[in-house]
């Protein structure tokens, strides 16, 4: 049985928004006045300078002009690494995700967020309870989509999922956000160093069933698993437990549709012929 890591204290978000609040004080701003300026509630305001919300880029450039800054937040803010950007219990898999050689990832709920739209995404917060902020959710969007660079890399990481088909079948943000995905999961995994393949809903045997994971191997050869249940993550780096669920994962290639077979079910969920 793992044990959740304690997630690290993140404290630059912190000092963003102590700069935020000194640069509204010079400006002789209350933070009232400043919520009224930029149309957001002084709520937002203030878990802006409290650190427990970051700035979108976008309110980044608007607090710059009201402030009079000179474009002093969006620097800072720019510099922010891609993992302060993610919801935090997440903050163990994207140290890694960001230098990985490769990636494997079963998914049973959603479509996994390295293969996600930004509409697909978004729908997936909106459907969280508690309900989050739409500035909170406009956050994790973005970094999500940020996350996606590893993609782009000059050599990015091998890439393979497999996805339970009734994660294709739940019209998370309706037929046509369903539409997009599948069309950026065909060509996300088109590259001959990505794949994926689907599992059937009635495949049994089913190597799968205690949950998904994601196996990581980094540029130093080590291998690690990242485990993530509701509002809680674990970090695997036992070796010998590494090992059982590459063997776990190995399982689940073989007993899920081949790739070509993934795509031909994939490409009639889209309706083509």
């Amino acid at each position: 049985m793992h044990t959740a890591r304690k997630p690290r204290k993140v404290s630059s978000w912190r000092a963003v928004g102590a700069l935020v609040a000194h640069c509204r004080k010079r400006a002789r701003l209350t933070q009232e006045q400043l919520a009224g300026l930029a149309s957001i509630s002084v709520d937002t305001v203030a878990s802006i300078e409290q650190g427990r919300l970051a700035l979108q880029p976008d309110r980044t450039e608007q607090f710059d002009e009201l402030l009079g800054t000179g474009g002093v937040l969006a620097v800072v803010v720019a510099q922010m690494p891609v993992r302060e950007r993610v919801v935090q219990f997440a903050q163990s898999l994207v140290d890694h995700e960001q230098e990985a050689v490769s990636v494997l990832a079963y998914q049973t709920q959603l479509v996994p967020g390295l293969l996600q739209t930004r509409d697909y995404c978004r729908a997936s917060f909106d459907s969280r309870y508690p309900a989050l902020g739409s500035e909170t959710a406009d956050q994790w969007v973005d970094a999500r989509m940020e996350r996606q660079l590893i993609w782009q890399r000059d050599r990015p990481p091998v890439g393979h999922f497999i996805l339970e088909e009734s994660l294709l079948r739940r019209q998370v943000g309706g037929p046509q956000v369903m539409r997009d995905q599948f069309r950026q999961i065909l060509e996300y995994t088109e590259p001959i160093h990505m794949s994926f393949q689907i599992m059937p809903m009635d495949r049994m045997p089913h190597a799968g069933l205690a949950g998904p994971m994601t196996l990581l191997e980094t540029p130093a050869d080590e291998r690690l698993v990242y485990l993530e249940v509701q509002r809680a993550s674990f970090l695997v780096e036992d070796s010998d437990e590494v090992r059982d669920y590459h063997h776990k994962y190995g399982m689940l290639r073989s007993q899920a549709l081949s790739p070509d077979e993934s795509v031909r079910l994939l490409h009639g969920l889209l309706g083509d012929r």
